[in-house]
């Protein structure tokens, strides 16, 4: 029987797993373990890291995976790179579900940064309230610049307090809305915003609210990623497990 691997993480990545569940396919799904209560899942579930591409490729082989999809975050970089070189030691066939980058519409501000460096470059001048729309892994290194008052939003409480010398924390889980992430804006009075180019309609409802209340964005680019074939939705995989099965594959 076919077996896919999917990389997770993602809304995406879950979406993928509800309809090959539901068409009756055998399906793992993988995370990286980060959130300590991801949702349920119709399908069986594995966490943590495999130990590099080495470990991977040797999962791959050991639980006889014939299809592996990279539905993980844009910004997992290092991940996708172990995916493309598993790929190719067990030659188990790849394509990555990869959602559109975040385009700036009319009304945002927006200033483009490269990486988190550069983002936190961007934030030299004087004192601020800035929302980091980043998760929980990179907000310490925002500890030099400790001028500003920052405001957090986690999935989960985290171990140990950020190491940021002011700071608020909201403990939420979305799909979040516009009109919520206004409310949020508006209560804290931040005047920028920080977040990743993640794309997809899951987390956006901040850059609406942003553009709603005029708030300025720095805008962090996304990594440059290995080459492999991609998808942009979850039908564009199901035709591309089809295929493969037509195949052969």
């Amino acid at each position: 029987m076919p077996h896919l691997l999917i990389l997770g993480g993602t809304t995406e990545a879950s979406a993928l797993a509800a309809a090959v569940a539901r068409r009756g396919g055998r399906v793992t799904l993988s995370y990286a373990g980060r959130t300590a209560t991801p949702r349920a899942q119709p399908v069986p579930v594995r966490v943590g890291g495999f130990g590099g591409a080495a470990g991977l490729a040797a999962w791959l082989r050991a639980e006889r995976v014939t299809h592996l999809v990279d539905a993980t975050h844009p910004f997992a970089a290092q991940m996708s790179a172990h995916a493309v070189a598993a790929g190719a030691m067990t030659g188990v066939p790849l394509v990555a579900l990869s959602r559109p980058a975040w385009r700036a519409e009319e009304g945002d501000r927006w200033t483009h940064v490269a990486d988190l460096d550069a983002a936190i470059d961007a934030l030299a001048g004087p004192s601020r309230r800035v929302m980091l729309a980043l998760g929980r892994m990179h907000v310490d290194r925002f500890a030099a610049r400790p001028q500003h008052d920052y405001l957090l939003r986690f999935v989960d409480p985290p171990p140990r307090a950020p190491a940021l010398l002011r700071h608020r924390l909201v403990i939420d889980r979305g799909p979040f809305t516009e009109a919520g992430d206004r409310r949020l804006l508006t209560e804290h009075r931040i005047d920028l915003l920080v977040c990743k180019n993640a794309g997809g309609d899951g987390a956006s409802a901040k850059l609406a609210a942003a553009r709603a209340l005029g708030v300025p964005v720095v805008m962090i680019a996304r990594p440059v990623l290995p080459e492999r074939p991609a998808c942009a939705d979850v039908a564009a995989v199901l035709r591309w497990l089809d295929h493969a099965a037509d195949r052969g594959v």
